[in-house]
């Protein structure tokens, strides 16, 4: 299947990866740091953004991701580059990272590391998010004219969402409304953790300590399922920092992935 991408940049190859109900666009407030020193591709997940969705009948599951990733590799000529993703992205980062498909892997807010409750919660205001991208597009934009109502509109997702601008918010709306692959990821989700260990690649985990979505005892059991990983708290940041500090999520991003990138697979250990 066709990937709908954006790259641009020089040095080594750092893939992006959004989240749930996402879009590639979401990266922009980091592509022109990034590029300055790597190479940046920002996919469209199947069934989000421009991307199309999967084939019928086919899982919106992790091992579908990781097929359709490892695929989008070879297409693009990448040989195990950095991958970096957010949320829903973040836990397919950190499963290529496991299966040794990349060469480091910095995730912001990864999914995969809530219990129950917390899952259920997540589900809930997922759900909440897309019912009200659903509002029409005109009453959206003057809606999101109050400070007030941007805050409860957007708040859950973003640390500072008064510090964007409409556009930007009302097309992350449409993306949402409009993204055939949301309802099935959100049932595969339902049964979804990660359980591995990344033990050969380089990890970085960052959180946003306003993150409203994952909250933060999913960080520190992230932390404990990973503990050679390296961890940075992202202050004043929501679940979709790129948008609240760009700097800082750059800069992490850039030290995430300033390791050297093997020119072909290292061989597999004997059992």
């Amino acid at each position: 299947m066709d990937i709908v991408f954006d790259r641009r940049g020089n040095g080594p190859p750092l893939v992006l990866l959004h989240g749930i109900g996402h879009r590639r666009q979401g990266w922009s407030p980091v592509m022109d740091l990034l590029a300055a020193e790597r190479d940046v591709i920002a996919v469209d997940l199947p069934g989000f953004g421009d991307s199309p969705p999967l084939p019928p009948g086919t899982p919106y599951t992790v091992d579908s991701a990781m097929k359709i990733l490892t695929r989008t590799f070879a297409d693009l000529g990448l040989d195990r580059p950095h991958i970096a993703g957010n949320s829903l992205g973040g836990l397919f980062a950190l499963e290529a990272a496991d299966r040794n498909l990349v060469s480091s892997a910095t995730v912001l807010s990864p999914a995969g590391f809530f219990n129950a409750s917390e899952l259920r919660y997540a589900m809930t205001v997922l759900r909440a998010s897309r019912l009200g991208a659903r509002v029409p597009e005109t009453l959206l934009t003057h809606l999101a004219r109050s400070p007030r109502r941007r805050t409860a509109m957007f708040g859950m997702i973003y640390g500072r969402p008064n510090d964007m601008d409409i556009a930007t918010l009302t097309g992350d709306a449409r993306a949402m409304r409009n993204a055939p692959g949301f309802a099935p990821t959100l049932r595969a989700g339902r049964t979804t953790r990660f359980l591995g260990s990344c033990a050969d690649v380089p990890v970085t985990i960052a959180w946003g300590t306003k993150d409203r979505l994952l909250l933060r005892g999913q960080a520190i059991r992230a932390q404990r399922r990973l503990p050679n990983a390296r961890f940075v708290w992202l202050e004043g940041c929501g679940h979709v920092p790129m948008s609240d500090d760009p700097p800082q999520v750059a800069q992490v991003l850039l030290t995430g992935s300033a390791h050297p990138t093997p020119k072909t697979k290292p061989p597999a250990q004997p059992a």
